[in-house]
């Protein structure tokens, strides 16, 4: 297991002779108080029973010199600032030279405490930690951690009337480092511990990764087939079956999983399915989300979630949902978020959630693996999200080689999807960003056709999508496409090329290479997964960078796209400005206005600004919008 994988292996061991053990724990209910600081109910409803957010109290400390391992900080002796985790330092720093220095990285220290009333087994699981973590406890390291959006969970041994000193070490250094290691940073480094942790007791079993497969009959009805690894934490093999419930309002329907053998210390994958009459089913229109819980009875383990009975399948050209075509309409999204950088709190989602409604956005798209608190709110508001998975590149890059790259770039594909598979709005896995032709020879060809393959048969609920790079578009459909199913197309036309050219011409250029896209492709799905223009009120209006010119160019390629039959839908870029590299001074852009005014290190092609306010394109966009929903419901 390498080091960024879902279980890190913990220091801390199991006396299976100590009565107090997990191993040998009575099988009755977990009563175990976790006294934590500001412990509290989790912010991401799906997962285990039992778990504490650890929120609050925590301290914080910056380590610029690299002196806290040698000053014993794993132990947790420093001081610093009280901080509420998720958080990210500096995160007004994104411009200027405080920008850059801020960019580059740093070290960050936290610390926090735990009591507990049990001696047992527990388990603390990090969604994220940018970039490089060690996990101390007592100040012994328990575990290493490499990667960001990534969830990891760590076991150890806690016992009562201990003050025990939690301890985390992250390091988000060197940006270009990471990039050549195949972590390329296309939006701020922003570091540090970036989203939630909580805690749990671990108890005899434990359930993992459940998934749900809907297949619809031609009577209504639809066949529940689910999936969940069950683990044995006891000292002996013995049958685990799971029992599961699917319930909405008054309706409920029993899932049961046949015992199956499992090892001491060993998992299985249990099975099971439920026919369910005229269900309701998952859709934008009508968000309907069941609850569904999971148990192992003889050992009081649980797991819940909500979630949605839907049908995503590709037929052709088309995308289908429930067994009718849909049309995507929305705006990218990345999880930036003014002073907070990409530590969002439950607002700063909801507030996420609200902008894709104000524009009447039916989907969105992430280049990165989002926080499951965010995607239970896109489930319950009907967004559909195009998921990005693998390895983010500069358009035609391709950083992940060698085998141990590729073998760590497969790896982040199977840790995100397995972390978010249950989530109905994901409609799709994305497996790379912008790729240029055919594919980059040094490997990226080769992990697009093993993951896109493997996907299919782990989920094949859902298509598996490729974004593909406008200004260099594959010329033949070659050996990386064949178990693609949709294209994304990034098309600048208007903006990056041709900014001055009229409306006529550019509604012509995009039919025209639209219509040689679809010549390669003439069985896939083809999406237009990002457009756009910067603006901002330091250009004239109707000039490049201006506010009237992003609105026309928006309402341009959106009233071009309603027209072109079998596009999938359009999704733009950015549903609100957000930070990257602070050198950052718009690109190929000044070639088309070399007097545009910028701030460097601001991405300004949102509908809302860095402080979330609307720019008039909002207005445009959801017009448009609404003739799109008004010809997909005729």
């Amino acid at each position: 297991m390498i080091a960024f994988a879902l279980a890190a292996i913990a220091a801390a061991s199991t006396d299976s002779s100590n009565p107090g053990s997990p191993r040998q724990a009575a099988t009755g209910p977990v009563t175990s108080t976790i006294r934590a600081p500001h412990g509290r109910q989790p912010t991401i409803y799906a997962g285990p029973g039992g778990r504490a957010q650890l929120s609050g109290l925590w301290r914080y400390e910056r380590d610029r010199l690299n002196m806290g391992l040698r000053s014993g900080w794993q132990r947790g002796g420093f001081g610093g600032r009280l901080v509420t985790t998720p958080f990210v330092p500096d995160a007004t720093q994104i411009s200027g030279d405080a920008g850059v220095a801020n960019f580059k990285g740093t070290i960050g220290w936290y610390r926090t405490h735990l009591d507990v009333s049990v001696d047992r087994e527990y388990a603390i699981r990090f969604e994220s930690i940018n970039h490089r973590a060690q996990i101390f406890l007592d100040g012994k390291r328990v575990a290493t951690h490499t990667g960001e959006f990534l969830p990891f969970e760590i076991k150890v041994r806690l016992r009562p009337g201990v003050r025990h000193a939690l301890v985390v070490r992250a390091d988000w250094r060197n940006p270009k480092a990471m990039k050549a290691d195949g972590w390329h940073r296309l939006w701020f480094n922003f570091g540090g511990i970036n989203r939630g942790v909580t805690i749990r007791p671990v108890g005899l079993s434990e359930l993992r990764y459940p998934n749900v497969q809907t297949k619809l009959a031609a009577d209504g009805s639809a066949t529940v087939q689910m999936r969940v690894h069950v683990r044995n934490n006891a000292t002996t093999g013995r049958k685990l079956g799971v029992r599961g419930t699917l319930t909405r309002g008054d309706r409920s329907a029993k899932i049961d999983f046949a015992p199956e053998a499992v090892g001491p210390g060993g998992v299985r994958r249990l099975q099971g399915s439920v026919r369910i009459d005229k269900p309701d089913l998952w859709s934008p229109e009508k968000p309907a989300l069941w609850d569904l819980s999971l148990e192992v009875p003889s050992d009081h383990t649980s797991y819940r979630a909500r979630v949605g009975l839907r049908q995503v399948r590709a037929s052709g050209q088309n995308l289908l949902l429930n067994g009718k075509r849909i049309r995507l309409r929305g705006a990218s999204i990345h999880e930036d978020v003014y002073r907070r950088g990409d530590a969002l709190l439950p607002v700063d989602q909801d507030r996420i959630v609200a902008h894709l409604k104000a524009i009447g956005a039916n989907a969105t798209r992430s280049q990165h693996p989002l926080d499951e608190g965010l995607l239970e709110r896109l489930d319950a508001a009907g967004i559909m999200v195009w998921l990005g998975v693998g390895p983010t590149d500069a358009p035609g890059s391709w950083t992940s080689r060698g085998p141990r790259r590729a073998l760590i770039a497969k790896e982040r594909v199977r840790t995100a999807v397995r972390q978010s598979q249950l989530h109905p709005s994901i409609i799709t896995w994305n497996l790379a960003n912008e790729v240029a032709g055919s594919g980059h020879p040094a490997g990226q060809i080769a992990y697009v056709d093993a993951m896109a393959a493997e996907l299919k048969a782990v989920d094949p609920g859902r298509p598996i999508a490729l974004d593909i790079w406008g200004a260099h578009p594959p010329r033949r459909n070659s050996f990386m496409y064949r178990n693609i199913d949709m294209i994304g197309w990034t098309n600048y036309i208007g903006w990056y090329e041709s900014a001055n050219a009229s409306a006529a011409t550019l509604r012509s250029e995009i039919r025209r290479r639209l219509g040689k896209l679809r010549r390669v492709f003439p069985k896939k799905i083809i999406a237009v997964t990002e457009f756009g223009a910067e603006a901002s009120h330091r250009n004239r209006t109707t000039s490049p960078g201006g506010y009237a010119f992003q609105a026309h160019l928006l309402d341009l390629h959106l009233s071009t796209y309603r027209r072109i039959p079998n596009l999938a839908g359009a999704l733009i870029w950015n549903l609100r400005d957000f930070a990257l590299i602070p050198t950052f001074s718009g690109g190929s852009i000044r070639r088309q206005a070399p007097n545009i005014q910028v701030v460097r290190g601001i991405n300004e092609k949102g509908l809302f600004d860095l402080r979330m306010r609307a720019k008039p394109s909002v207005k445009a966009v959801a017009k448009r919008f609404a003739g799109w929903a008004e010809q997909d419901a005729e």
